[in-house]
């Protein structure tokens, strides 16, 4: 890529290795929520890394209060074990659907990432609905071809939350 279209801001191309690396943490990620394999999420993040839920609306306005927020792995353990001992919820399930990833290099030896996702809740009595769409705004590094999360924003659509929001998006 030319100095002309990066100054025109045109995203700097990634390697096709260190896409493959992001495109297979952010499909994991959604699999491994899906598959109920939530002792795993943890495992997605850098050990510093943050998790943060907000609506559309807020993150457009640049406010930086969210619906859940996460900083480091160990907080992410806590909601897990909370989430297996403690919470009390209506069993379900949640099934991913995502969009193409978009990714670009930092200029820091990292990566920002975009993908668009709708998740779907299937309850216990098999019904199901559009639980969440919206977009994960991802930083992350590549080290030995594994991807890790540094930053997750999930931006969702809507300011309405469900109340039954136990399982991470």
């Amino acid at each position: 890529m030319s100095v002309t279209e990066q100054a025109a801001g045109r995203p700097q191309r990634v390697s096709p290795d260190i896409r493959a690396a992001i495109e297979d943490l952010i499909s994991d990620y959604a699999y491994a929520l899906d598959d109920d394999a939530l002792e795993r999420w943890p495992g997605f993040f850098t050990d510093d890394a943050s998790y943060k839920i907000i609506s559309r609306e807020n993150y457009d306005a640049g406010m930086a209060l969210g619906i859940l927020s996460c900083d480091g792995r160990g907080m992410m353990r806590d909601r897990i074990l909370a989430l297996r001992t403690a919470n009390v919820f209506e069993p379900h399930t949640y099934c991913h659907l995502l969009g193409p990833t978009r990714i670009e290099a930092d200029g820091d030896g990292g990566y920002r990432a975009r993908t668009n996702f709708s998740v779907i809740r299937t309850m216990q009595d098999g019904s199901d609905t559009r639980y969440a769409t919206g977009k994960y705004v991802d930083t992350c590094v590549v080290a030995d071809g594994v991807a890790k999360l540094t930053s997750r924003t999930v931006v969702l659509e809507s300011r309405r939350i469900d109340v039954l929001m136990v399982i991470p998006l």
